[in-house]
């Protein structure tokens, strides 16, 4: 029989008295102490951890949209690209949690529900923000934030830059030496198709050898709204999974609500153009 393996034999340092640990620099005590059940139900903890879960990854999607609008518009796409394959693919982790909250049945559901009154993922700032940045700028949701005057002087402030496809089509501009009618940049509502831009984005996609940059970010545009749609129809399939149709917590329609979002587009010229090439 071998003695129990130590890694200090190995060098690996034991003692965190005087230094700063993992769970220090994570501040694991902070994170691991934010759940709060509000019910002695068994799957409210679920619920509260995919939900916080999915904020941190919004976090994260929303510091590298940032950093991805400011590269292409200092024209350094190489860096621009990695940051928004990053974003899809935290779309796709955030797809593949609903497969967790799946495993929670409506019985389960209704034995902690009435314990989350009004609260709802309707409410999420950082979701707003996500499409703020990219381009649905609804501005009737800024209400629902108006009860935390921070977080909507942060949404209000975001609807003065230009969002990540508006810079894409400044670079798209620069690309094909063209001038986009003023009624395609819409600051303050949402993105909607314009022939002149089907136009342009067809231009690239007709000849990408010659205007492969611009060609590769379309792309990168499509994949990350296509995770984007998933995320979208997963959440309104797990919902009617769990409720049903009834109303969602936060008085919205619930799955019908849902449902109309599956209908917007981020992106609509980059999926236009494709019937016509």
């Amino acid at each position: 029989m071998t003695d129990a393996y130590d890694p200090a034999s190995d060098g690996a340092k034991m003692s965190y008295k005087n230094d700063m640990s993992y769970g220090d620099y994570l501040g694991l005590d902070d994170l691991l102490g934010a759940q709060g059940p509000l019910s002695e139900a068994h799957d409210e903890m679920l619920f509260i951890i995919q939900h916080q879960t999915s904020e941190l990854w919004m976090r994260l999607a929303l510091h590298e949209l940032d950093a991805a609008r400011g590269h292409i518009q200092a024209a350094r796409f190489g860096e621009a690209f990695k940051m928004i394959t990053r974003v899809s693919r935290i779309f796709e982790q955030l797809n593949n949690a609903w497969d967790v909250l799946r495993t929670m049945t409506p019985s389960d559901y209704t034995t902690f529900r009435e314990a989350l009154g009004a609260s709802s993922g309707f409410q999420s700032h950082q979701y707003r923000l996500i499409e703020f940045f990219v381009g649905n700028r609804n501005t009737a949701m800024l209400k629902v934030h108006e009860h935390r005057p921070e977080l909507h002087a942060q949404l209000v402030k975001e609807l003065e830059r230009p969002s990540l496809y508006h810079v894409a089509l400044r670079a798209l501009e620069a690309e094909l030496d063209i001038t986009l009618p003023k009624g395609a940049f819409r600051m303050s509502a949402p993105h909607q198709a314009h022939d002149a831009i089907i136009s342009a984005w067809t231009t690239i996609y007709q000849a990408p050898e010659k205007h492969w940059t611009l060609y590769e970010l379309g792309e990168k545009l499509v994949d990350l709204e296509d995770y984007f749609r998933r995320w979208r129809f997963n959440h309104v399939t797990t919902v009617e999974r769990i409720i049903g149709f009834k109303r969602g917590t936060g008085g919205t329609s619930g799955v019908k609500y849902l449902r109309r979002m599956l209908e917007v587009e981020l992106f609509p010229e980059l999926w236009k153009l494709r019937g016509g090439l």
